[in-house]
């Protein structure tokens, strides 16, 4: 295991959630699940309680942890923190693997065109998209944002989606073949973008309002709260019952590692019914892989609605590109039956390449670039400010949710991401986040008002990758303050706990998350 620490005495089962919801891992079976949940095959009993030891939430902050610097393990990568660091491959990647993360990468930043095209080889754009490319949302590999005036709206898209509307769309839901349905004319997304010759679907304005929040020490903050009115619709009004939910564009390091969490580890922080009384009722989001057919954890995505990296590369490609492939093959994208200008534009299939506009090796290609991009080393990880900061972030109960660690599993389907010590900061649970950060929108097993919690490793670097601040599913907030106190529902109590804290010690919390 990289980054193992010695045997120590097993923690209980159970934990305080200041200190993280701890001690069940490692396939240890809780009794707030009503049915049984998977255990870790992958460990032997010795490795298990490895596992257990060096996963215990800490109880000293005077020190930094062993190993804790190295946030993916030994895949982390200690490049220079430039614009470009978010863009490394995993430091233990082998050599001759980065042939295939350069390929990758190559067709991650590759540009489509309209078909019919010259370069039949990357011909099939849209006919309706959002980008040109996987790189246009997610620039150097970094994190979106909301478009400020008349900047780029690329790296932000809109949700479109509404309820079920009768038993049989109930039941499709609760069986897990369909998350939601599309709007009947403009389908799952907005598109604002579309090839030559055909109108685009709209655009979205935003608006905002600005609310003030009085801190315990006298200090103001100002939170604004977004609106959002869809003009310049291009075939007709929108279904009443549709709803609208934006989302900026994720960062993607470190994808590959969470992967290979064993699912285990992730349900057993589950606690849907709050039996430990914490007022932390995260829950899995159960999914059904399109590939496989089976229902399985989803872990990808603001809703966890993808179970495999793959598979939300697929729909990436299908829909906001417009790029048919082997696992979504809608060469027409998110274009409807209503829409028959588009329906009619011709695709940029090749009979000589395959049935797919972007046919094998393409999407593999892909997928093992995003599941390779490495996490960057933590900077000043042992600085007595960044540890004040990180035992307030632990006693302010930020940990009940945002759990500091895992090992990988053993039998990882890449051996250099197997049995690693990693610290995500996510339980990559869903979790009821109030109504301020509400968007109305049913998502699988997902309700309007949940989300996954997002992985923090990164978050400091966001200035120096993506050229600004804004976070939260929407970028919303401009700076982490922001993002903290923007928290409800299960969040409150540590939100509430933030805003309590003087100053110096708010200014403390955030140091520590500016160092991941």
């Amino acid at each position: 295991m990289s980054g193992a620490s010695p045997p120590a005495d097993l923690p209980p089962c159970g934990g305080d959630a200041r200190q993280g919801r701890g001690g069940c891992s490692a396939g240890q079976v809780a009794d707030n699940q009503t049915s049984p949940r998977p255990a870790r095959q992958d460990l032997s009993e010795h490795d298990r309680e490895r596992v257990l030891t060096v996963t215990r939430p800490t109880t000293d902050f005077f020190k930094a942890e062993q190993f804790e610097a190295l946030s993916a393990g030994a895949a982390t990568t200690i490049a220079p923190v430039d614009r470009q660091v978010f863009s490394q491959f995993s430091a233990n990647l082998p050599f001759e693997a980065e042939q295939n993360f350069k390929l990758g990468k190559a067709l991650f930043e590759k540009l489509w065109v309209s078909a019919p095209s010259s370069t039949q080889a990357s011909d099939g754009l849209g006919p309706l998209y959002n980008a040109r490319s996987c790189e246009s949302c997610h620039l150097r590999d970094g994190r979106g944002r909301p478009p400020v005036g008349a900047s780029d709206s690329t790296s932000m898209f809109y949700r479109f989606a509404r309820a079920p509307r009768d038993d049989a769309e109930r039941e499709m839901v609760a069986a897990h073949a369909a998350l939601n349905f599309p709007d009947p004319v403009y389908g799952a997304q907005l598109q604002d973008s579309a090839v030559p010759g055909l109108a685009a679907e709209g655009r979205v304005a935003i608006t905002y309002t600005e609310e003030q929040v009085r801190l315990a020490d006298g200090e103001t903050a100002f939170l604004r709260k977004p609106h959002y009115t869809v003009a310049g619709l291009g075939y007709g009004p929108l279904d009443p019952t549709t709803t609208l939910s934006p989302r900026v564009a994720s960062p993607m390091i470190g994808l590959g590692l969470i992967e290979a969490i064993h699912e285990a580890d992730i349900f057993a922080r589950a606690d849907p019914e709050d039996r430990d009384g914490d007022g932390i009722s995260g829950r899995p989001a159960l999914v059904r892989d399109a590939k496989t057919g089976t229902v399985t954890l989803g872990r990808f995505g603001w809703k966890a609605q993808s179970p495999t990296l793959r598979q939300q590369a697929a729909d990436a490609f299908a829909i906001d590109i417009g790029i048919s492939n082997p696992d979504n093959d809608r060469s027409h994208g998110d274009c409807t039956e209503a829409q028959t200008g588009c329906q009619a534009l011709p695709t940029g299939v090749q009979e000589r390449l395959g049935p797919v506009e972007a046919p094998d090796p393409v999407l593999g290609l892909v997928t093992f670039y995003a599941s390779n991009l490495a996490v960057p080393a933590r900077r000043k990880a042992s600085f007595p400010e960044t540890l004040r900061g990180k035992q307030l972030f632990y006693e302010s109960g930020c940990v009940a949710c945002h759990a500091p660690k895992f090992v990988t599993r053993r039998d990882a389907s890449h051996k250099e991401q197997a049995f690693q010590l990693i610290w995500p900061y996510s339980d990559f649970l869903l979790h009821d986040m109030g109504e301020g950060l509400a968007d109305g929108q049913q998502v699988g097993v997902a309700n309007g008002r949940e989300w996954r919690t997002p992985p923090l490793w990164g978050i400091g670097l966001t200035q120096t990758v993506s050229g600004h601040t804004f976070f939260l599913h929407d970028g919303r907030a401009r700076n982490l303050t922001e993002a903290v106190l923007w928290h409800g529902g299960e969040a409150e109590k540590a939100r509430n706990a933030f805003a309590a804290l003087p100053k110096d010690d708010r200014k403390a919390l955030i140091t520590f998350l500016e160092s991941l």
